[in-house]
């Protein structure tokens, strides 16, 4: 996984506990190790009973601040049945 995340890991759960998040995973170009100074960060994540008001907006506001790149988040249930296996195969969780 890339060092922006890892270093950031900490972060990134603080964030997505307070918006009502319960599981994160990397999957992508930052899963795979091959990410670019330009590659977004994708994160496949489960969620709670009680999200946030501000749920997703919020969550990925704080986290593009963050990490200072374009953040994706979906859900399991979210995810397009062509790349769902892949997405699973390769998610990493944080």
């Amino acid at each position: 996984m890339v060092d922006l995340v890892q270093t950031k890991r900490e972060q990134i759960l603080r964030l997505a506990r307070r918006h009502g998040v319960t599981g994160v995973r990397v999957f992508g170009s930052m899963a795979r190790g091959d990410a670019g100074p330009q590659s977004d960060v994708d994160l496949l994540i489960e969620v709670g009973a009680e999200p946030s008001a501000w749920f997703p907006g919020g969550l990925v506001a704080d986290l593009e601040e963050l990490l200072g790149r374009c953040v994706q988040v979906v859900t399991e249930r979210g995810l397009d049945d062509l790349l769902r296996d892949r997405v699973l195969e390769e998610a990493v969780p944080l």
